[in-house]
């Protein structure tokens, strides 16, 4: 069983920035698809950016420019790079991975961390 360990989360001011880390107990080198969704209240679960084993990336328009997904895979960790934070950026960000194994497609979630954007 892969775990997915997310920190980094908190409360900032608008305008300010937060890097969350999420470190997985399996080697991140292999996994098919790295990636970060978040939750707000009373809405569904969104992806926010996600990186593909080939290194392509992917955002979601409300925070292109603002985030960045990268890795580091002799630490196993992905990290989310949030600058420009606005209070609608405030979710229970979760991390993701995907590895697929003699075909089969095997989904990871961490336990997510409160990111508040609030002055």
């Amino acid at each position: 069983q892969v775990q997915l360990v997310e920190s980094g989360g908190g409360l900032v001011q608008p305008g300010g920035s937060l890097r969350l880390s999420c470190a997985a107990s399996r080697n991140i080198f292999s996994a098919t698809l790295l990636g970060w969704y978040r939750q707000a209240p009373g809405k569904q679960r969104e992806l926010v950016a996600s990186a593909t084993g080939g290194g392509g990336t992917h955002y979601v328009d409300a925070v292109k420019g603002r985030f960045t997904i990268s890795r580091d895979n002799a630490k196993n960790t992905v990290y989310l790079q949030m600058n420009s934070l606005k209070t609608e950026d405030t979710a229970v960000y979760y991390c993701h991975a995907v590895w697929v194994v003699a075909g089969i497609r095997n989904d990871y979630w961490g336990q997510g961390t409160q990111v508040t954007v609030s002055s």
